[in-house]
């Protein structure tokens, strides 16, 4: 495969999961595409924003074509700054901002051989210098990820789920069979548990 089709696959997968990204903040309010639903405080619009600092590094800074933007939560000190969108962070905010880092992301991928190396200061010394090739498979990894979580989100919020509009990858079902099908699930779960008598 020659390094022309090996980018085209790579970056086809990562738009791919750039779209699933966006598509699960369709329809929600300002409330639901920030609410914290778990221990850890994952919310659809923060995952957003983390992915949009994800590949402004790596294939900004790190191949040496920095993403000529600010990112301003980069120089704060505090944990997770990346993972929630302040109250001065829009909704359309993070999400022009990560179409602008996918731009210059793809421009970068274009321009850069696949077997250039980058420097990636927080990666163990002996992975510190990646090519774009593996830079690619890397942020195609973490994206779809992402994408898994901010399905299991939108899914708690409102029950949607699925990977896109055109392809919800589930079972076409009628009626009630995914309730039924996950009470099934319950009593093998409760059963394996010690939860329920033997049947």
């Amino acid at each position: 495969m020659s390094d022309a089709d090996l980018k085209q696959a790579l970056t086809a997968y990562l738009q791919t999961g750039r779209d699933v990204m966006l598509w699960k903040l369709d329809g929600l309010s300002e409330y639901d595409v920030r609410r914290p639903l778990t221990a850890t405080g994952t919310n659809l619009l923060g995952l957003v924003k983390h992915l949009a600092g994800v590949e402004s590094g790596y294939f900004g800074f790190v191949v040496g074509r920095p993403f000529p933007e600010p990112m301003p939560w980069m120089d704060r000190p505090e944990p997770n700054a990346d993972m929630w969108a302040t109250a001065d962070e829009s909704r359309a905010d993070v999400v022009d901002l990560y179409r602008r880092v996918w731009a210059h992301a793809d421009e970068t991928v274009a321009a850069v051989p696949l077997d250039r190396r980058g420097e990636v200061p927080w990666w163990p010394e002996e992975r510190r210098h990646p090519t774009l090739h593996t830079l690619l498979v890397h942020v195609v990894a973490e994206t779809h990820r992402h994408a898994g979580h901010a399905d299991i989100v939108r899914e708690t919020i409102d029950g949607s789920a699925g990977f896109r509009r055109s392809n919800a990858n589930l079972p076409s079902t009628e009626g009630d069979w995914w309730g039924a099908y996950r009470d099934r699930l319950e009593r093998i779960a409760r059963r394996f548990g010690g939860l329920t008598p033997e049947a």
